[in-house]
């Protein structure tokens, strides 16, 4: 049957013009204003709109006002400066730069964190790189505790290590008591005993296990049938090595060394404890010294030098990991995880491993307490054993007459730990939580991109930099805002953006695994945003959250970058406490103190871990 002509018609496909003059016309008012309308009725929204607010205050608005201190004339460097108080400058650029004590201020630091940084990602990934292959891909004996024990430097903070090596090494020639060898009649070198050396191998033992955890997990990955298929058609040990494995682990390895190298930037302790005594100083210690002689200007323009070095470390690290997904692996049920057989050097990688524990755990911790029920260092003689450091009465010590766990300093140090950092901690953790809430939920992608990269910035920022921004936002009252500098506010607010990078994550990753279901049958009931939010989410979500406020918690607890510069005396926490012992020269109860921070670090890691059913050392140990 032949179709009409109103068929054929409608058959034919229409022009541009006919479309769009058949096209119905848009209703007034749908635009941006109308989105933006039906967009504010949503309470996600809202919320969104008032944390990018906060987080833009908190930790955006400190950092251009530290950068701002950098370019305005500081109050007392008006005739230096040739302006007066508040007018642009570029004085303190050309102090840290170009001027005769530029090389103390910036470039010699430069250099010497530069060296420390190299040296301890060479020893890092050695020492991790081997420790990770014995662990994922050998018959190694023991692979499942040592999994385990061999990251138990990450759960410790850096300068315990630090503490251990000054108390076997040092040596009178630089001033205090005779460090063990020394007591025992060997002298170590100076070289041994403080500057680059002991700084680069105390951050890599410390730092190894970023390489045992990322390039340990990128092997256990790794298809052996990939290993064989080369080795059969005709490649050499050295050959597979180089053309087929070293590609794939290409990201994994790169992500340890930027992650070390960044770490290296801001780290104050272990530099602090072995540098300063001969003078030995990196760029944190430099601003922490401009800032102990008021330099404001100074201090600004280091701080800024710290974030753009690390900044464009992290950028370096996400081009070189996009480029290196060049190289994938196409998995499959049939891939395998063959570990290869040592035969008969299995126990000589076993004691390698025992070693490698015994010397970045084992004697450190050891050595430490030792010194803490020693009144001379490194003599074994029965008397010389006591509990006073810790439990002593009529100490002969001008400030310390008592030992730490009788004295009112230690514990008023322990509350201030606890109370300060746990509630940052549990403040960040729900508002991660939020965070997360807001990323996954809004129908605003503007404000749930911004408030993403917004709480991940202080990633980016080493501790001692992100102090000194705070320092500068918060040292002078700001319209409503009093100053904040010397209270305990500051310590509050300066924690919680600084772990927000970690808060945030561990929220976003739960609320993508949290469908819209729960909350949208509850809100047909006829249930309130704020009832879906503490009936629904919140209760859904408590292990995330636990994570959210333990990782904070444990990082913000055995920190010392952050809260060197903010503390003051009614302030003091455990770890600006131990400093302040190892300034007096009061070595054993310095060491009593990093212990305890030691304690509370390790033993909150196993809980969190214990409470999430998580393992950070999941998939090494098989």
């Amino acid at each position: 049957m032949s179709r009409t002509l109103l068929e054929e018609r409608q058959a034919e496909p229409m022009s541009d013009d006919a479309a769009q003059e058949t096209r119905p016309p848009k209703r007034a008012g749908i635009g941006f204003g109308y989105r933006l309308k039906v967009a504010l009725r949503e309470p996600t929204t809202v919320v969104g709109i008032l944390a990018l607010a906060l987080f833009a205050y908190l930790i955006v608005v400190p950092i251009i006002s530290m950068l701002s201190d950098a370019v305005l004339v500081q109050y007392g460097d008006e005739s230096r400066a040739g302006k007066d108080f508040g007018q642009l400058t570029a004085y303190y650029f050309e102090r840290v730069f170009a001027s005769p004590l530029s090389a103390d201020i910036f470039w010699r630091p430069l250099g010497n964190t530069l060296m420390i940084a190299i040296g301890a990602i060479i020893v890092a990934v050695l020492v991790g790189g081997t420790m990770a292959w014995l662990l994922s891909r050998t018959n190694m004996w023991g692979r499942r505790w040592f999994a385990t024990a061999l990251i138990v430097p990450y759960m410790l903070p850096a300068w315990t290590f630090a503490l251990a090596w000054t108390n076997l090494f040092k040596n009178r020639r630089i001033g205090g008591q005779a460090g063990w060898l020394e007591s025992m009649g060997l002298e170590p070198p100076d070289w041994l005993s403080y500057g680059q050396i002991p700084i680069t191998i105390v951050l890599a033992l410390h730092y190894a296990p970023f390489v045992i955890l990322l390039f340990g997990n990128a092997l256990r990955r790794f298809d052996s049938q990939l290993e064989d298929s080369a080795r059969v058609l005709g490649a050499r040990r050295f050959t597979v090595t180089m053309k087929v494995i070293l590609p794939l682990m290409r990201p994994a390895l790169i992500s340890a060394i930027i992650l070390i190298f960044a770490k290296c930037l801001g780290e104050f302790g272990v530099a602090y404890v072995l540098g300063m005594p001969v003078q030995f100083e990196v760029l944190s210690t430099s601003l922490y010294r401009s800032i102990s002689s008021r330099q404001t200007g100074v201090a600004a323009v280091l701080a800024g030098a710290i974030i753009l070095i690390g900044v464009i470390s992290l950028l370096v690290d996400a081009r070189l990991v996009k480029e290196g997904k060049r190289f994938v692996t196409v998995g499959s049920k049939g891939s395998m995880n063959r570990l290869a057989d040592l035969g008969p050097w299995r126990l000589t990688a076993t004691i390698a491993a025992a070693a490698v524990f015994a010397v970045s755990v084992a004697i450190p911790l050891i050595t430490l307490f030792l010194s803490t029920v020693m009144r001379i260092p490194g003599s074994f003689e029965p008397s010389n054993f006591t509990l006073d450091y810790w439990i002593g009465h009529d100490l002969n010590t001008v400030a310390l007459n008592q030992g730490i766990l009788l004295t009112p300093d230690f514990w008023q140090a322990a509350w201030n730990s606890l109370w300060i950092v746990g509630l940052a901690a549990l403040t960040s953790g729900f508002l991660g939580l939020l965070v997360g809430y807001v990323v996954v939920r809004t129908p605003v992608k503007f404000v749930g991109g911004a408030l993403r990269q917004i709480t991940f910035f202080p990633y980016l920022v080493p501790g001692i930099a992100f102090a000194v921004a705070y320092l500068s936002l918060f040292a002078v009252p700001r319209g409503p805002i009093p100053a904040l500098y010397g209270t305990a506010a500051i310590l509050v607010l300066a924690f919680i953006a600084e772990q927000m990078p970690y808060a945030s994550r561990a929220g976003i990753s739960a609320m993508m695994q949290l469908g819209k279901e729960p909350e949208e049958a509850a809100q047909v009931a006829g249930a309130s945003w704020w009832t879906r939010m503490t009936r629904i989410v919140v209760p859904i979500q408590k292990g995330s959250l636990a994570t959210g406020v333990l990782l904070p918690f444990i990082s913000g607890v055995k920190g010392l970058s952050l809260v060197v510069i903010l503390a003051v005396p009614g302030t003091q926490v455990l770890t600006t406490y131990s400093l302040q012992l190892v300034d007096y020269g009061y070595d054993q109860a310095a060491n009593a103190v990093v212990l305890m921070v030691a304690a509370l670090a390790f033993f909150g890691t196993l809980l969190g871990q214990k409470l999430t059913k998580s393992n950070l050392a999941e998939g090494l140990g098989g």
